[in-house]
């Protein structure tokens, strides 16, 4: 098994040499994109599951009560918990006098904070996808580099020697070659799994949406 590893790290190591020097940010690009996409992926994984109903949601919310994340972790459940710890403190009403005015106020204010949570929690949806989409836009460019620098080895060879250095031609070709299948390879699926996340983030805001409206008509 060792030897196969090995074996398979040779031609890998063989492939990049061959790419040239636009191999290495052509890697780095492709590793900062896939880190960020197994984030995302996780991130929204982790918020599509052990969700809770928009009633246990205003049970929550008019019991001051924190979800319990043993049992909910879910988008519904972090709305909640964001707005708990943004709302106005709570009174009593038979302790404090003319406190009726004062609910109201506080209750219109809530709705302000629960509206805002909303956003908050949407716009964090979009954290790093824009980036993600930039690094797979970027790839296949760094892949044309990498092929104009190939081909302008290949005149340069060309020029000096003219048809009679065929394995330095074929290096430079080699090189424009590589480079482009290369930038292909990481920008095809990074502009995949951007359209993949999108869609996920976009589900997630209408269901944190939808549960935002239901809670503000009952604050």
């Amino acid at each position: 098994m060792s030897a196969i590893f090995y074996s398979q790290y040779l031609l890998l190591e063989e492939y990049f040499q061959a790419g040239g020097i636009i191999m290495i940010p052509l890697a780095l690009v492709s590793l900062v994109m896939w880190l960020l996409i197994v984030d995302r992926t996780l991130f929204f994984k982790r918020l599509q599951h052990k969700n809770m109903t928009t009633q246990t949601a205003w049970e929550h919310i008019r019991d001051n009560r924190l979800p319990d994340p043993e049992h909910y972790r879910g988008a519904v459940s972090l709305l909640v918990s964001s707005f708990i710890s943004r709302r106005t403190p709570i009174q009593n009403p038979e302790k404090v006098s003319g406190c009726r005015s004062q609910c109201v106020d506080n209750r219109r204010l809530d709705r302000f904070i629960l509206d805002e949570t909303v956003l908050s929690i949407n716009r964090s949806f979009n954290n790093y996808l824009a980036v993600i989409g930039v690094l797979a836009a970027v790839a296949p460019l760094l892949g044309l580099l990498g092929t104009v620098i190939g081909m302008i080895c290949t005149f340069d060879i060309l020029s000096i020697f003219g048809t009679g250095n065929a394995r330095g031609m074929a290096g430079g070709i080699s090189e424009a070659l590589i480079t482009t299948q290369t930038g292909l390879l990481v920008a095809i699926p990074g502009l995949y799994m951007k359209g993949f996340l999108d869609r996920r983030a976009h589900k997630l805001k209408q269901h944190v949406s939808q549960a935002g409206y239901y809670l503000r008509r009952r604050i």
